[in-house]
């Protein structure tokens, strides 16, 4: 039986159905009571209510469950929830690594993947929406990160790495790219999400949301959620990885432009045109005035 961290969520939910579907049980943990979403209406899903930052709570979900493995997808990210409060909400976000990992070790699991961001590839610099493909192997890290998540997911990565070679747990890091797809919600890095939201009502984007402006050129590693939950599954199951981290996306760049055309064929009248990459000068200037 896998035990999904965060299951019933966006990603979440596709990973346990994706699950399911190669004949795996699964339990659900869930900080907040929630029903099952649709993507999982009518499965067999054992679902408990409890916070991974509470640790006894975590462990107890071993006495009535046999756990064979882990999928860490739960996402409380510092500062967002009591921006009143970084040190406290760090402390919490990094007890419950730890806990699932203390999990992991006295259950006896065979594999535990722990949700990465392809943003770990971003530094500091970065000055807009995040832009090109990534290097599936090799390619550097910056030390620093511009945001929480991509900063927090980097400490993660390292904690992941040291714990693996201290507990004997297969700790695997799975670096997810850009998804969007249904139960989705809007993301701070890319359009992508907000321009099927617009598609599909007839309305106009709204992208005041992001952390920049979005320009036709802009592209990303974009996954469709359901080929993101597959993939984490097919990870979580392999008999044998080569590697501590994995991305998990595409391989290629989407730009919105081309993601635009993509829907436009679907349909024809929606209002979801985006600025040229040269308004990007223009934007740029003016916002240092």
């Amino acid at each position: 039986m896998i035990l999904v961290t965060g299951g019933l969520g966006f990603i979440g939910s596709h990973t346990v159905r994706a699950l399911l579907d190669l004949g795996e049980d699964c339990v659900v943990v869930q900080r907040r009571a929630r029903e099952l979403p649709a993507v999982l209406a009518g499965a067999r899903v054992e679902v408990e209510q409890a916070d991974v930052a509470d640790r006894d709570a975590l462990l107890a979900i071993g006495d009535r469950h046999d756990i064979t493995g882990i999928v860490h997808l739960a996402g409380p990210h510092p500062w967002l929830s009591v921006p009143s409060a970084p040190v406290e909400e760090t402390r919490r976000v990094l007890d419950g690594l730890l806990n699932v990992v203390q999990a992991a070790q006295e259950w006896g699991v065979r594999r535990l993947g722990v949700a990465s961001t392809i943003g770990v590839y971003f530094g500091a610099t970065n000055d807009g929406p995040l832009h090109g493909t990534l290097a599936a192997r090799g390619h550097p890290l910056s030390i620093s990160a511009s945001a929480s998540i991509p900063a927090f997911k980097k400490a993660g990565e390292l904690l992941g790495g040291l714990l693996a070679g201290a507990t004997g747990v297969d700790i695997v890091n799975y670096r997810i790219s850009g998804t969007w797809g249904p139960l989705g919600h809007l993301d701070p890095f890319f359009a992508a999400p907000a321009l099927v939201h617009a598609a599909a009502r007839g309305t106009a984007p709204d992208l005041s949301h992001l952390m920049g402006p979005a320009f036709v050129e802009d592209g990303l590693d974009l996954s469709y959620v359901k080929d993101t939950g597959r993939a984490i599954a097919l990870l979580q199951l392999a008999d044998k990885l080569n590697h501590r981290t994995y991305n998990v996306g595409s391989g290629h760049a989407t730009t919105n432009g081309q993601f635009i055309e993509a829907m436009k064929k679907v349909v024809p009248d929606a209002q979801i045109a985006l600025l040229p990459e040269a308004t990007r000068r223009t934007w740029s200037s003016t916002s240092a005035v």
